[in-house]
């Protein structure tokens, strides 16, 4: 109950002052990480604590997820998905594909003991970025739109695109050190990637025909819609469960797939994450800093040089590779590739991995960069964000408005505004 007290008290105080604190450089994850890592270092109770219920912690964050990748797929329109200029699917494709494989060489040659598999993982777990964490970023009206929209959907989306890359290199090394490759891939295969398309693909077209129909018959009430959207996705982690499939790659896929009998879906998924999803963020980033608090001492240059090169390096290399022939300035290149922040998915990807109980021989070089990355990346880019604002846009203020900085982008957009 210490965990659970201390954090209840903290949001009250964060909600008293919450308004205050947006024109700091102290943001919500800063505070809860930092809450979370002195409730370790003064409590021994809350130490013993998380101990002992680690297990039904990880529950809450893969619960989480499971719903921020379901709310997220809901969100993607087709329109999203067209042109050759459209930024967020260059991100999407070329940006983060370049991202997992120079992640994983980089992770390759700084952890000397790593094999390509782990790195693979590792990457897969930093690969998502995370549009809270620069939430000011993508709501400042001195941001161009075309860009903090780019950045918002790719934060939206990017996290469910890597999970099947996680799930495989998962697979990858445990079929290595069994020597079992072909059964091992096979069940992958065969359990958690095709099970939860399945899984994903029976639930989201049903359940979205059932919601269509009822909202088109007027059987339901309005504010209760957002419920049986909320259902279907837990409905996801359920069947998923009892099949052994992924319920990641199912919950994605049934928010891809509830849009052709249900339209208004964006809409209520929306509704759930204004009023639930920010508690279940301030959540994760508490218990981050409990865990972070448990294990800084093990942090070693290696893994802290790890984590510069995935937050520089690693990210702003393959985001100036996707956006070329866009004709975006430099100092818009530069600044899409450093505000492409690791936090509240890699936290939960991390947690995922270390519930599959693969025990690689490299684990807790794993779970170690992945939190030192994630801890830098919380307070560099929080802190960097509003004179990193400033001093973008003093530097494109020389754009007219035929700059395709500020090029007209589908009203469909902004429907997929991650909270």
């Amino acid at each position: 109950m210490a965990i659970i007290a201390a954090f209840i008290s903290l949001v009250f105080l964060y909600s008293l002052v919450s308004r205050r604190l947006e024109r700091t450089v102290v943001t919500a994850p800063i505070l809860f990480t930092s809450a979370g890592g002195a409730l370790m270092a003064i409590s021994t109770e809350a130490l013993n604590e998380l101990a002992f219920d680690l297990k039904g912690l990880l529950l809450i964050a893969e619960l989480g997820l499971v719903m921020t990748l379901f709310t997220d797929a809901s969100r993607v329109s087709p329109n999203l998905l067209k042109g050759h200029a459209n930024l967020p699917i260059r991100l999407l494709s070329t940006g983060m594909l370049l991202t997992i494989l120079l992640g994983t060489l980089c992770a390759m040659l700084v952890f000397g003991a790593l094999t390509w598999q782990e790195a693979g993982i590792l990457s897969s777990i930093l690969a998502p970025t995370d549009a809270g964490l620069g939430q000011v970023i993508v709501s400042s009206p001195h941001v161009p739109q075309r860009i903090r929209q780019a950045l918002n959907v790719e934060a939206g989306l990017n996290d469910g695109l890597s999970v099947p890359f996680l799930m495989f290199f998962i697979a990858l090394a445990v079929a290595s050190e069994e020597r079992s490759g072909g059964a091992v891939l096979s069940g992958f295969l065969i359990e958690q990637l095709g099970y939860g398309v399945l899984i994903g693909l029976g639930i989201g077209i049903a359940g979205g025909w059932l919601l269509g129909l009822a909202a088109s018959k007027e059987w339901m009430a309005e504010p209760l819609a957002q419920l049986g959207v909320v259902a279907l996705a837990l409905a996801c982690e359920l069947a998923s469960k009892v099949s052994g499939a992924s319920m990641f790659i199912a919950a994605f896929v049934a928010g891809l797939s509830i849009q052709v009998g249900f339209r208004d879906v964006a809409k209520h998924s929306i509704e759930f994450t204004e009023e639930w999803g920010q508690l279940f963020n301030f959540f994760v980033f508490f218990l981050f800093g409990m865990l972070v608090a448990r294990a800084w001492t093990q942090f070693s240059f290696v893994i802290v040089a790890y984590g510069v090169l995935s937050l520089t390096l690693v990210r702003i290399i393959p985001v100036a590779i996707a956006l070329r022939g866009t004709r975006l300035s430099r100092p818009t290149v530069l600044f899409m590739g450093w505000f492409g922040p690791r936090g509240l998915a890699s936290i939960v990807l991390g947690l995922v991995y270390l519930e599959e109980e693969a025990h690689l021989s490299q684990e807790s070089t794993i779970k170690l960069a992945t939190m030192a990355t994630v801890l830098l990346s919380i307070f560099a880019h929080g802190l960097t964000a509003l004179p990193g604002i400033n001093r973008y846009a003093k530097a494109i203020s020389p754009l007219d408005n035929s700059a395709p900085e500020h090029e007209a982008t589908s009203p469909d957009v902004e429907e997929t505004k991650r909270v």
